[in-house]
């Protein structure tokens, strides 16, 4: 989504490219380019092949900053 002057504005809603970049990483996922049109697992899903490369680039965002943050799903 095009946002200010400065160009790109980060998706962070809910089931978006930055949110399922995280939540990826969060729960040890493999790094897969993705995101819902609606609420997660709730609506259409949007996979990698028809994503533009600005939401790829938000998934892969979302993906390294929980990977800097060493915050993970603890399953023990």
């Amino acid at each position: 989504m095009k946002g200010s002057k400065k160009g790109w504005v980060t998706d962070r809603r809910h089931g978006g490219p930055y949110d399922r970049g995280r939540a990826d990483s969060y729960y040890r996922r493999p790094r897969r380019p993705h995101y819902f049109v609606g609420g997660t697992y709730m609506s259409e899903e949007v996979t990698e092949e028809r994503m533009s490369a600005e939401s790829i680039a938000d998934y892969h965002r979302g993906f390294d900053e929980n990977e800097a943050s060493g915050t993970y799903k603890d399953y023990e």
